[in-house]
């Protein structure tokens, strides 16, 4: 898998990425106020914005773009591996090289997990710190855990 920095030409194949997922995925686990939600708050001003401030990687395997990931300060945000592409261990990769690249600037990794990536994350060590729950449109409910993964020493 080959891991490179996003410039704003990619920014259409981004958001694609990030709303396919959301749509086809998220909405078997979540109501449809959380998950609107979701794609509200991975708008094309926040993209736009992360990818300005060089935070975006996309992910692509035998030249396919199959994600998309983002490092802001010691958190991991907006990961996000294509439905057809999930389970074939992409997301692995992505998350070795992202904890990676923040464990040599910070003690620990913090990400939000949302429930279908929540088991994934706990395998890999993260230990949640904080649930939240958010009354989103409709009166559904977005609930997730804020995690961390530290250093080993």
């Amino acid at each position: 898998m080959t891991i490179e920095k996003s410039t704003l030409n990619d920014f259409t194949m981004i958001k694609n990425i990030v709303h396919t997922t959301i749509n086809t995925v998220y909405s078997k686990y979540y109501p449809s106020g959380a998950v609107d939600f979701f794609l509200k708050h991975h708008s094309d001003e926040n993209i736009k914005k992360s990818i300005e401030d060089d935070e975006v990687y996309l992910f692509s395997e035998n030249n396919t773009i199959i994600g998309t990931g983002t490092i802001n300060g010691n958190e991991i945000d907006r990961l996000f591996i294509l439905p057809e592409f999930q389970g074939k261990g992409f997301g692995t990769k992505a998350l070795d090289y992202f904890e990676g690249e923040i464990l040599k600037k910070h003690s620990d990794v913090t990400l939000s997990a949302s429930f279908p990536a929540f088991e994934m994350y706990q395998k890999r060590g993260y230990v949640p710190f904080e649930y939240k729950k958010l009354l989103t449109d409709n009166g559904d409910y977005l609930c997730f855990f804020n995690m961390r993964l530290k250093k080993s020493l």
